[in-house]
């Protein structure tokens, strides 16, 4: 019998918004707009489909969907819209995260589930969406993703992941240790059961168990994904797996030393000297797009283990609890010392793993995103997530291309292209209002102001303000 938490999970579409006025007094605080019919206009739109951006743009929105786009000339306004006259500003959908944990933690500070900085971070930044993928505390997820499900709390829509399932000797302090593909089967099963509609395999995981729980996990129509390492990935797509993670930095199989079923480590000279346009990358696109394998990019949490990488931001700095802040300060300081380059990623490196990504997508893969608060810290939910857009411009995306892959990808990726990911009539209306033009300025890509999550308009700066000193904390 499928529970509860699962059945919620799949409630159709227009089941999902809440009304804001079934949230506590605190978090309605955060609530910016709330009427059933609302128009933004004189906006520039970026769709998420790949069109180009257009400018003089209206949407108008009814109970929660998106019911009409286009020029505002032409907009048809109904009588006693919320109408928002917003020039100068540029809409984009609600992204969509692909690997947000709802923890903080890294180097040596520990992990920590944020059951309240998490979410509102998410929805700060314009992330509508998260898979978790990966858990730490899977039924603390559950109950989170309910409360939001339910409007007790705010937060971005949530498809949970169970815990990371690993092979012999990966336990790792957080992670399920299976050793038999029978022990897979009973993890596949089990949380199924409990309500995760995605599951993680972790480095060590051998090909029998990762066989047998990606067949038992379709069974109970649950999807795989991973942070590989032990697996190639054209033997997790043999394995019939549905996505990876991490994009080059978690697939050893260029490396010459790499065994069957063994980790041999990640190498920075392997992926320096990997030729992109080779037969073995070739092959390896050409596995996954022929079998529909889909790939997460990372490369926020990737730039963290760099020296001297990511520019350090003061509103980063104000969000951490100041333990937490001090302790990624420090890792930081270390990556840049002589001991500390030898294990950090190279900026050749780097460059290859985005040249890999963008290879990806020109082969015709998909792609998508998230941030993946780990590492040695100092990437907190949803900053990452914004920062994302602007690697990947580095790495030769479009703004365009970019903004679809932190969006409607990642709609794809979940199965729910259908329902929300794009700026379209019928669409969930999660809609990201940017006071700038990140096109042309992509660092504006930070200055959100309001953040729509099925026509509800929420506060980004009030959000942000509410979880001073907090990440790493709660």
């Amino acid at each position: 019998m499928v529970g509860r938490l699962m059945l919620l999970a799949c409630l159709p579409a227009g089941a999902w918004a809440q009304a804001p006025a079934n949230l506590p007094p605190a978090e309605r605080a955060f609530v910016a707009v709330d009427a059933p019919v609302v128009a933004l206009t004189k906006v520039r739109v970026i769709d998420g489909t790949g069109a180009p951006p257009k400018d003089g743009q209206t949407i108008i929105v009814v109970r929660g969907r998106i019911t009409w786009v286009g020029p505002s000339g032409s907009a048809a306004i109904p009588a006693g819209a919320r109408v928002l006259d917003l020039p100068g500003h540029t809409v984009i959908p609600g992204m969509v995260g692909l690997h947000n944990h709802t923890f903080y933690g890294g180097a040596s500070w520990p992990y920590v589930h944020q059951p309240v900085s998490a979410p509102r971070l998410y929805l700060a930044a314009g992330v509508t969406t998260i898979r978790t993928t990966g858990s730490i505390a899977p039924y603390q997820d559950l109950i989170l993703k309910r409360a939001i499900d339910q409007g007790e709390t705010v937060g971005p829509r949530m498809y949970v992941t169970g815990p990371y399932i690993n092979g012999p000797g990966g336990n790792h302090g957080i992670m399920h240790e299976i050793v038999t593909p029978e022990a897979a089967r009973r993890e596949a099963a089990y949380w199924a059961e409990e309500g995760a509609s995605w599951l993680k395999a972790y480095d060590r995981i051998t090909r029998p168990a990762l066989k047998a729980l990606v067949e038992e996990a379709h069974k109970h129509g649950v999807k795989v994904t991973g942070h590989l390492c032990s697996i190639g990935y054209r033997e997790a797509v043999a394995a019939g797996m549905d996505a990876v993670e991490h994009g080059l930095f978690a697939n050893q199989e260029y490396d010459p030393d790499k065994r069957p079923d063994q980790c041999p480590g990640v190498k920075m000279s392997v992926f320096e000297k990997l030729d992109l346009n080779g037969p073995a990358v070739k092959a390896t696109f050409k596995d996954m797009v022929d079998h529909g394998v889909a790939m997460t990019s990372t490369v926020v949490i990737i730039e963290g283990l760099m020296a001297g990488r990511p520019p350090i931001e003061q509103r980063t700095m104000d969000v951490l609890y100041p333990p937490a802040r001090e302790a990624y300060l420090e890792a930081r300081k270390h990556l840049a010392s002589p001991a500390g380059r030898s294990a950090a990623v190279t900026e050749a490196a780097f460059k290859k793993m985005l040249a890999y990504e963008l290879a990806f997508v020109r082969a015709g893969g998909l792609l998508g995103a998230g941030v993946d608060p780990s590492g040695i810290g100092g990437v907190p939910a949803g900053f990452g997530d914004q920062r994302n857009y602007e690697l990947f411009l580095e790495g030769g995306f479009t703004p365009v291309e970019a903004i679809q892959v932190l969006s409607a990808n990642g709609a794809r990726i979940l199965g729910e292209a259908k329902r929300f990911g794009t700026i379209a009539a019928g669409q969930a209306a999660d809609l990201v209002v940017i006071n700038g033009d990140p096109v042309a300025r992509p660092a504006e890509i930070r200055k959100v102001t309001l953040v729509f999550k099925e026509g509800v308009g929420y506060d980004s700066a009030k959000l942000i303000a509410s979880v001073k000193e907090m990440v790493g904390l709660r």
